[in-house]
């Protein structure tokens, strides 16, 4: 079942790991190879910095910077929604996704304190400790290490992104939730 489905529950999974770890690498592997396959892939990129998507001299920008609290930029290929905080807290992860169009899937990248099942890409070269030991909702690993002796979350290799592709379809498979429909007849 598809999650476009009004009674399944949308399946977002979390990538996340420190800066220069691959996540948007893997990301657009991963992306590319699920929409190649005719899913319905939304993502939420988090960022630390000020975001600048058009040049301040363009319409929508100089609307933007005249006050305006949203812009929708329209076109016969794409739309995007540009809105000010101005001084304004950050808006929840929760209340950026509700404005997302339905997917099949939505991969957030970044958000890794949000309560979400997550995929953790580490490379111990970077020198920073892994997200996983600390955090029960890491439920896979991709990393170009081996992986630690012991039970713990799925681990794939990095080098292999095909592994990351292949673990995430049987995932979203296990994440599949059955309509009212199905349920009622069942019963």
């Amino acid at each position: 079942m598809s999650v476009t489905d009004p009674v399944a529950a949308p399946v977002v999974l979390a990538v996340v790991g420190w800066s220069g770890s691959g996540k948007t690498t893997l990301l657009e592997f991963l992306v590319s190879n699920l929409a190649a396959r005719g899913l319905r892939v939304n993502v939420v990129k988090h960022s630390h910095h000020d975001i600048e998507l058009e040049p301040p001299h363009k319409d929508s920008a100089r609307l933007r910077m005249a006050g305006a609290a949203e812009v929708m930029i329209a076109s016969p290929y794409r739309t995007a929604i540009l809105r000010e905080l101005r001084g304004e807290a950050e808006p929840p992860l929760a209340e950026q996704l509700a404005r997302l169009a339905s997917a099949d899937l939505t991969l957030v990248e970044g958000y890794k304190w949000e309560p979400l099942p997550k995929l953790e890409v580490y490379r111990p070269r970077l020198g920073r400790p892994p997200l996983f030991p600390d955090d029960p909702l890491v439920v896979a690993v991709a990393s170009d290490s081996p992986a630690p002796l012991g039970t713990g979350p799925a681990w794939l290799d990095l080098n292999r992104p095909e592994s990351a592709l292949c673990w995430l379809t049987e995932w979203m498979a296990g994440r599949a939730k059955v309509s009212v429909e199905q349920a009622v007849n069942k019963g």
